[in-house]
């Protein structure tokens, strides 16, 4: 019975590609919204992903990562006291505007690390050396810094521009996650990033901590808020606060949920329509075979099989669909894309739903059937 149920799939070559290219259609859109939501949802949270460490200490009642509160610069040495932690840096994350030498002005991120031991520095550097930053005056940036700033024949290695008329140096370029906001971003000293900005009262941003090895990073942070009062959050917890700040306060949750929602529809609706038309095209072999003593269970068990048959591929075209169409659009940063398997999966489940409430309204016509159609 299973290869007469695929040849009668296959032998409607119209209706089979109809509903293959409807089947594909919505798991492309699927895929291809949900993992650019995702996607941006991971730029939304790239400054703890660049700065990479496993404890994150500020105001208790900031929002998400870019939501800088200045605390008191004895935070530090507060930290640091708290059982259980290994090390604490302080770390200075601000916006300034740069001049460049051509008289142009760029808003930047700076982000101060700690001078010792350059802790929350990038994983990776592109030209230059990192430990150079060290040097009076230098600063480093990130890929999209240059990008944004004029390109190589603009900045560089060795360009001098002002932030807040204080002279800075390109000693190196790094590689980093591009940011939701995709402003650049400039990494310099604790101290020299206190001098290049306004003075201020407070210009501690966060404290950047590690537990000891063998007590979880839970634990420290919750003695951390008891003892000193400030905010802490393991890298984890405070990239899903970002995520959760971003999502109940923009509409890119809504937009992306309407589209992936609509994705559904549209393919059932067209699986649905296509298939029972399909059903009601081929009553009569249907019919010849009920009258040949197949049951409405064995006709039942047909139908899914054409349906998962045509759902399955349809899969696997529109994720090869919507992976090319993210490959392409990644490329250089220029659209955030990311595929994560727990995304494949729920598409999956999404798709065989479909599937299986397309053949239901097919079974449900088949229940009815009469073997006598076949003579008619």
């Amino acid at each position: 019975m299973n290869y007469v149920a695929l040849r009668m799939l296959f032998g409607d070559r119209a209706k089979y590609l109809m509903l293959l290219c409807g089947l594909t259609f919505a798991v492309m859109l699927i895929v291809q919204q949900g993992s650019i939501f995702w996607g941006l949802m991971m730029w939304s949270q790239s400054s703890i992903s660049n700065i990479n460490v496993p404890i994150w200490v500020t105001d208790p009642g900031i929002g998400q990562v870019d939501e800088v509160k200045p605390i008191a610069s004895t935070a530090v040495d507060r930290v640091r006291s708290v059982s259980g932690v290994e090390w604490a840096v302080p770390l200075y994350k601000g916006v300034l505007r740069a001049r460049l030498s051509n008289g142009d002005y760029h808003q930047i991120t700076l982000t101060g690390l700690d001078a010792p031991t350059l802790i929350g520095r990038p994983a990776e550097v592109l030209e230059g050396r990192f430990e150079d930053i060290l040097e009076p005056d230098a600063v480093v940036l990130d890929q999209w810094a240059v990008e944004r700033m004029g390109g190589p024949s603009v900045i560089g290695i060795g360009t001098l521009f002002e932030l807040n008329d204080k002279l800075a140096r390109v000693v190196a370029i790094a590689k980093t996650q591009k940011s939701f906001t995709n402003i650049p971003v400039v990494y310099t000293t604790y101290e020299r990033a206190i001098r290049y900005v306004p003075r201020e009262r407070r210009t501690l941003s966060y404290v950047l901590a590690k537990a000891i090895d063998g007590i979880p990073a839970a634990e420290v942070t919750a003695r951390i808020h008891e003892q000193t009062g400030l905010g802490a959050f393991s890298a984890e917890e405070f990239g899903w606060k970002t995520i959760n700040w971003v999502l109940k306060n923009t509409g890119i949750g809504i937009n992306f949920g309407t589209t992936i929602i609509l994705g559904f529809i549209v393919g059932m609706a067209i699986a649905g329509q296509t298939f029972y038309l399909f059903t009601v095209e081929n009553l009569k072999q249907f019919g010849a075979l009920k009258a040949m003593g197949a049951s409405t269970f064995t006709l039942a068990r047909m139908i899914l099989l054409q349906a998962f048959t045509v759902g399955l591929t349809g899969y696997g075209i529109g994720i090869g669909l919507a992976t090319g169409f993210g490959f392409l659009s990644a490329k250089g940063g220029g659209l955030p894309f990311v595929e994560t398997w727990q995304l494949l999966l729920l598409v999956l489940v999404a798709l065989l739903a479909i599937c299986t409430l397309s053949a239901l309204i097919s079974i449900t016509k088949l229940a009815r059937l009469e073997p006598a159609i076949v003579f008619r």
